[in-house]
């Protein structure tokens, strides 16, 4: 008798994990880097990228585009505040219970953030519940070097603003020996710190191709990509023109590095990080 009543309970338990799963709803989450956007599907990420990552989803309309202001520290209102009554907004709205994240650059350390600082928002615990992947697209885990030249005012500031503003408080947080302080302090997922609660996984850009006869250099924006060569002068070999790979493969773990995954073996610029380019939104779409 007590043999069939345990069989009987397993079962039970059985179906009710398959049950939940079974009905949960799942969603995807975009979330953009530095800047203050205000329509970051158009501007930031394109429709064709979001578009060709949802293709598989059995409704291709459940996603959340994110529009903030990460041109400001990472605990700021504006920032993890803004993403947190977003994500909180479209969970709701949606009764979204799985959530698969998908960062760019400095947006994974606003997740991280969150992920690294429950207590500090009400809001933050029922985000990381139902937090279940951060694909972190060329996140500035480490900061950049680029964000120390920036903010001394040299070259790299007047001539290639575009990528990283100026002087504002999202670049003054990337430089790396800021980052380094925050990891040591109040981020979890890097050497010597506390694991992150939830996956987070890092697709390193690891060179920049600009040949003008090559056509892959013209993906994202042919003028990105020149722009990206010359940032490169600042960081290490391998590097993305924004972000050196250490920087990238510094929180959580590294998924991929590009040329080990996207067609033809071609590496991810920064800019071509956030696009369909080389089969990245496939290799995401899948993963989802």
């Amino acid at each position: 008798m007590k043999i069939c009543k345990t069989i009987q309970w397993g079962a039970l338990a059985v179906l009710s994990l398959f049950s939940v799963t079974a009905f949960a709803n799942s969603g995807v989450a975009f979330i953009h880097g530095t800047g203050h956007q205000t329509d970051a599907y158009n501007d930031y990420w394109t429709g064709d990228f979001i578009s060709s990552v949802m293709k598989n989803q059995s409704n291709r309309n459940n996603y959340v585009v994110i529009n903030c202001n990460f041109d400001k520290f990472m605990w700021d209102a504006a920032a993890s505040g803004c993403l947190a009554a977003q994500l909180t907004t479209y969970m709701q709205n949606n009764n979204i219970t799985s959530l698969y994240a998908i960062t760019h650059s400095n947006g994974g350390n606003i997740i991280r953030w969150i992920m690294s600082n429950p207590t500090s928002d009400a809001r933050f615990p029922a985000i990381i519940n139902a937090i279940t992947n951060v694909t972190a697209l060329a996140p500035s885990s480490a900061g950049t070097p680029l964000a120390d030249a920036a903010i001394a005012g040299n070259a790299f500031e007047s001539t290639l603003g575009w990528l990283l503003g100026y002087n504002s408080d999202a670049v003054r947080q990337q430089q790396v020996s800021w980052m380094s302080y925050y990891n040591q302090n109040y981020l979890h997922g890097t050497s010597g710190r506390p694991n992150l609660s939830k996956n987070f996984k890092s697709v390193v850009g690891s060179d920049v191709d600009s040949a003008f006869w090559d056509g892959d250099s013209y993906c994202a924006g042919y003028q990105y990509q020149v722009a990206l060569e010359t940032t490169q002068n600042w960081l290490d070999n391998c590097s993305d023109g924004f972000l050196e790979c250490s920087s990238q493969s510094a929180a959580g773990s590294v998924w991929f590095t590009d040329k080990n995954r996207t067609n033809g073996s071609e590496p991810l610029s920064h800019q071509q990080s956030r696009r369909d380019c080389f089969g990245l939104d496939v290799i995401i779409r899948n993963d989802i």
